[in-house]
């Protein structure tokens, strides 16, 4: 895949977001790289056979208050590569694209590893 339509995917997966989350983004960058490097992963204990799929470098908004201003953007970073590697066709693409953009969007909010696990659980009936 191409990285313009890489990108297109990323794009279409912010626009799927709900309007109440997507008027809260502010001061945010969402990019796209190849791989992520030697240190990034050493910096979040990644080890091979893990990957990382999406990263979210900035101050969470539940740690900004009046002082929080005059800042470079937050960003969330999509890597490409460990995505395509482990998708078989297009459409698992999109999926997975999606799914690694909420998750980074949700670290935005505040919101931890352990939580977004739980939100993404199946209600117990």
């Amino acid at each position: 895949m191409t990285r313009a339509e890489f990108e297109a995917l990323v794009a279409r997966a912010l626009q799927t977001l709900p309007r109440r989350f997507k008027r809260k983004l502010k001061n945010i960058a969402v990019v796209v790289e190849d791989w992520p490097d030697a240190q990034t992963l050493t910096e979040m204990e990644i080890e091979p056979p893990d990957t990382l799929y999406g990263l979210y470098r900035g101050v969470d908004l539940t740690h900004r208050d009046t002082s929080y201003g005059n800042v470079l953007p937050d960003t969330i970073t999509i890597f490409q590569g460990p995505i395509e590697a482990d998708c078989d066709d297009p459409d698992e693409m999109a999926e997975l694209v999606r799914d690694v953009v909420m998750h980074e969007i949700g670290h935005y909010f505040g919101l931890d590893d352990t939580t977004m696990e739980a939100l993404e659980q199946p209600d117990e009936e």
